[in-house]
């Protein structure tokens, strides 16, 4: 006889369960999720609170994802980690104007980061020339009054390439004239 193939649970599930809880139960699950975990922290502060303090964390996680201690062996680039802290901002805030603000941020720690200590690899730059791309996108489509201070910064970036190998200033530059000009 053939066994059952057991489901695996789903949202809709945790959906049916929460869906009565009363709003004390609710405000209850909410702190031991707020709680559970420093990610967790960061993104209910940034969907509910929403103040200053916000964008830093988000940058916090970032700078030190594409700007690691070079003293510190076991510190290393880690983009998948500093993209998930855009994403999770993006989740959070539904603010489009922030979220380029950290995009374009990603994009100024790595480029950074090169100009302090030279060239890094082919994966690096690829990695900040698609966060680039994806910021050069996202200013253009916003309304044109709104534009220059990221026009700026990611002309800035593009200027400062100027030099560094694996033909990324040829990408920015591209990717930066075609859209502006």
């Amino acid at each position: 006889m053939a066994r059952a193939k057991k489901r695996k649970s789903s949202w809709i599930d945790i959906k049916k369960a929460i869906i009565n809880f009363e709003p004390s139960e609710f405000v209850s699950l909410v702190r031991d999720f707020y709680q559970l975990s420093e990610d967790n922290k960061i993104f209910l502060n940034a969907r509910f609170v929403c103040d200053g303090e916000t964008n830093k964390r988000y940058k916090k996680i970032i700078s030190k994802c594409l700007y690691p201690d070079v003293l510190d062996q076991s510190d290393d680039f880690d983009f998948e980690r500093a993209e998930k802290a855009i994403s999770d901002f993006a989740k959070a805030t539904g603010d489009e104007e922030r979220t380029i603000d950290l995009m374009i941020y990603f994009v100024e720690c790595g480029n950074q980061f090169t100009l302090d200590y030279g060239d890094i690899d082919e994966v690096f730059y690829d990695t900040l020339i698609e966060m680039y791309e994806k910021a050069v996108g996202r200013v253009r489509k916003m309304p044109k009054s709104k534009q220059g201070p990221f026009r700026k910064r990611l002309g800035k970036i593009m200027k400062s390439a100027d030099g560094i190998g694996w033909g990324y200033h040829d990408d920015l530059g591209d990717l930066y004239y075609g859209a502006f000009q």
